[in-house]
């Protein structure tokens, strides 16, 4: 049996509006689960849901096969962490992560001990003393996360933990939460906008868009077997490129340019006459012609060169594309490249539906 079960949960708000729709996930116990996708997806919405903070309108909400929809934020043993620190400016970091503990009429000496333990696994033992505004803005997001993880819930949820941080920051803590959730085993739900979070953090990613969940799975899968055109631009950074073309006698066109497809496509003939989405990811290709894959020419029209690598700007029929390169390969602009396409590199989805074909 799962740990946390969502069956159909819906959110309609009184206006009307539909935030979530016929959401279901089973989340095992001590699984890092997060949902992504970009803003007004519901996401947060649904965490919100899981916290009790938010009414769920239709379906049913599980922990440890216990039926949860009624129950308040406290009786369901969450504790959240929020985009905003929220932490009691005149309080000293030490009482703001005994402040939950305190609150229950716990013994000092056992808070004393547990806040101790808790600093020690987030670096904050030497500013326990320290007023919030003494700290940076990765201090007081650990202290935020200490005062969730004191408690000893069997969940955690966090909504957007890193946002306020700067990219420094950020990747100094992705690692630090990793690491909390490998010392704790709690079960953990993470929301972000952010897919390098998602990928870096997760056991498995939950991809949303207009308030409908696209696909779920690990890091790998999304990446490698993506289900449709909205997951595979979503995750990977350059995001995959799409060129739309039309099926002619069993060729790709898109403009001029007809395309032979190979024959791991060979049931394309049921597309004659229709648009076909053409994806390979920026880092997939390799300059220059070679065999056994796709051969294009395009001009490059500008170029970024971001150390180890260069993304390559160019235009395909009526598309743009960016191509990964290494540094020392970085091509003149306003030139003609040619680039193959390894053939099991490529992505062909539905022009209509946007489903992955294969």
């Amino acid at each position: 049996m799962a740990y946390l079960t969502l069956k159909n949960i819906n959110k309609i708000y009184p206006n009307g509006f539909h935030a979530v729709h016929n959401f279901n996930l089973e989340i095992e116990k001590g699984e890092f689960v997060v949902f992504v996708g970009p803003s007004g997806c519901g996401k947060s919405t649904t965490l919100r849901m899981i916290a009790g903070l938010e009414d769920i309108s239709n379906g049913e909400f599980l922990i440890n096969g216990r039926r949860a929809n009624e129950l308040g934020p406290r009786e369901r043993e969450i504790a959240m962490v929020f985009q905003s620190y929220a932490l009691y400016p005149q309080m000293t970091v030490y009482d703001n992560i005994a402040f939950g503990l305190t609150l229950q009429g716990v013994d000092e000496d056992v808070i004393e001990e547990r806040v101790n333990n808790t600093a020690r696994i987030l670096g904050l033992t030497d500013y326990l003393d320290r007023l919030p505004r003494a700290l940076s803005g990765g201090q007081r997001q650990r202290v935020a996360i200490g005062r969730a993880i004191i408690r000893k819930v069997g969940v955690f949820l966090m909504d957007e933990p890193l946002s306020n941080l700067d990219a420094k920051q950020r990747v100094t803590m992705r690692y630090e939460i990793a690491q909390i959730h490998r010392n704790t085993g709690a079960t953990t739900i993470y929301v972000t906008h952010d897919q390098t979070e998602a990928m870096t953090l997760a056991d498995r990613i939950v991809v949303m868009k207009d308030g409908y969940v696209q696909q779920v799975g690990t890091p790998y899968e999304l990446y490698f077997r993506p289900a449709n055109v909205f997951v595979a631009g979503f995750i990977g950074e350059p995001p995959m490129n799409f060129i739309r073309g039309t099926v002619r006698n069993g060729a790709l066109k898109f403009g001029d340019t007809p395309l032979e497809l190979s024959r791991k496509f060979a049931d394309i003939a049921r597309y004659e006459g229709k648009e076909i989405v053409f994806g390979f990811r920026p880092e997939a290709i390799h300059l220059g012609a070679r065999e056994d894959a796709y051969v294009l020419t395009s001009r490059v029209e500008l170029t970024e060169m971001l150390g180890d690598n260069t993304n390559v700007y160019i235009h395909s029929g009526e598309d743009q594309a960016i191509l990964k390169v290494d540094s020392h390969d970085t091509p003149e602009t306003d030139v003609d490249i040619t680039f193959s396409i390894p053939m099991e590199s490529v992505y062909l989805f539905d022009g209509e539906n946007e489903n992955v074909i294969c």
